[in-house]
């Protein structure tokens, strides 16, 4: 059983690289997007656009952003307050969850519908409103699919990429009491009937934000369902829970922004919906939604930030693409993770979310081959973060003892010409024992300082 915790990711891995089933699932989705987003790419390109000068430009912005992070949050709050929305700050997942319990209990909530929201996922929070009586039902399709499997998602935009046409037919015919399919268009209309009876009865609708603009106080959400449409815009109070580094300066960088970020996520130029949120309805009375309130979180953001080192991680536009390229999640997919934030920048994020002690081993679950900083659109330097990281383990001494004595004693070995050929000629009587598990090649007749001593190399090379 994969278990949900980065401190289980070497036993995960192991039992997962076995399925290859879900391994075929995982690379053939992976696969498809990137294959989208790379014909869009080329024709970028071939429509005489730079799409490196936009990658580079969205880095400015970015890091300027962050750089300037204090200043932008108060101007954002600012103008929140100006466009009548209440704003909340939350150091960490318990006081966001205590305070959403709160607003739910005020408002006498029974029932809550959910827009995609890893940030939700982060806190937990679907779970503390169960536990607090309380209905709540996800509208994206992908989420809707992993809360009738009691599962977690296994990518931050695909959360079901792990389940084929089949799982998820089974799945709706089980719990839903219809029957089998595997047609999308089917599953789809399933779904659809299930969920527009909760939105007419929602009073409460909680949804993330993909950008925040602060010049404006506006809430940005892209989506292709209309889920989150309907989420923010039928019941009365509409709540916004989402991380500090959301937020952008101007309505123009969100616009650039808003240029990548389909592109490298689903491989479209365009999400279906975009939805710029400005403030409550003012139109009538009545009209919906009365309320909003937006709850920023830290959940260990201000540490990343603190961390010049990984810094960069902060400028992630959740588009999921250094999932899809990297090799090491196409093999073990999402879950293997046990972390909301799976892959090359999950390996990054999640110690500072959870403990580098827990998670110390994702930095590990990298070839290092460089592809997630090629792909990302925001050019973070993915790859030379994650040496960070497991720098910094070994300098916490996180990793095991026995580890560590063998790197001290192969230092030894490499500052002692004598010990290095003791510890050659050891190597070299006990190879033949040395590995029940791996052909390791045979050592060499002749170290190359003995070669070089008898003129072999020279030899050679002239």
């Amino acid at each position: 059983m994969i278990q949900e915790s980065p401190a289980y990711f070497k036993e995960n891995i192991k039992q997962i690289s076995e399925d290859e089933n879900l391994r075929r699932i995982v690379r053939k989705a992976t696969s498809l997007t990137l294959s989208k987003r790379s014909d869009l790419v080329t024709e970028y390109y071939s429509e005489g656009k730079d799409w490196e000068a936009l990658r580079n430009q969205a880095h400015e912005i970015r890091k300027k952003t962050i750089d300037n992070l204090d200043t932008y949050l108060t101007d954002l709050e600012d103008h929140f307050e100006r466009n009548g929305i209440e704003v909340k700050h939350a150091i960490n997942a318990s006081e966001a969850c205590s305070f959403v319990l709160r607003i739910l209990k005020e408002h006498n909530t029974r029932l809550v519908v959910k827009s995609k929201s890893m940030v939700t996922e982060e806190i937990h929070l679907n779970d503390k409103m169960i536990e607090a009586g309380i209905e709540v039902v996800e509208t994206d399709l992908g989420e809707y699919i992993i809360q009738l499997a009691g599962e977690t998602p296994s990518h931050i935009t695909a959360p079901a990429m792990h389940k084929s046409r089949d799982d998820i037919g089974k799945l709706f015919s089980e719990k839903l009491g219809v029957p089998f399919t595997n047609d999308p268009a089917e599953l789809t209309a399933y779904a659809r009937r299930f969920l527009r009876e909760k939105f007419l009865k929602a009073d409460v609708g909680i949804s993330g934000a993909n950008f925040l603009i602060a010049e404006t106080g506006t809430v940005v959400i892209i989506e292709n369902e209309g889920n989150a449409r309907l989420s923010t815009t039928l019941p009365k109070l509409h709540i916004v829970i989402t991380g500090i580094e959301k937020v952008v300066p101007t309505l123009e960088e969100t616009a650039t922004l808003l240029k990548l970020l389909p592109v490298s996520a689903t491989g479209q130029k365009a999400t279906s919906y975009v939805s710029f949120i400005n403030s409550p309805a003012k139109v009538k009375e009545d009209a919906r939604p009365g309320k909003i309130i937006v709850i920023l979180l830290d959940n260990g953001r201000k540490e990343i930030l603190r961390r010049q080192e990984v810094r960069e991680a902060l400028y992630c536009i959740k588009c999921g693409a250094c999932m899809n390229v990297c090799p090491v999640y196409q093999t073990v997919s999402g879950h293997a993770y046990g972390s909301v934030y799976p892959g090359p920048i999950g390996s990054i994020l999640t110690p500072f979310l959870t403990t580098l002690k827990e998670s110390k081993d994702l930095a590990y679950g990298s070839s290092l081959c460089g592809a997630c900083s090629e792909i990302c659109p925001v050019k973070i330097d993915i790859h030379n973060a994650l040496l960070w990281i497991r720098s910094y383990a070994v300098q916490k001494k996180y990793t095991p003892f026995i580890e560590r004595m063998l790197f001290k004693l192969w230092r030894i070995a490499m500052e002692n010409i004598f010990v290095y050929n003791f510890g050659r000629s050891l190597l070299k009587f006990l190879q033949p024992l040395w590995s029940d598990y791996k052909d390791f090649p045979p050592l060499a007749e002749k170290s190359f300082h003995q070669l070089w001593k008898e003129g072999e190399i020279w030899n050679k090379n002239s």
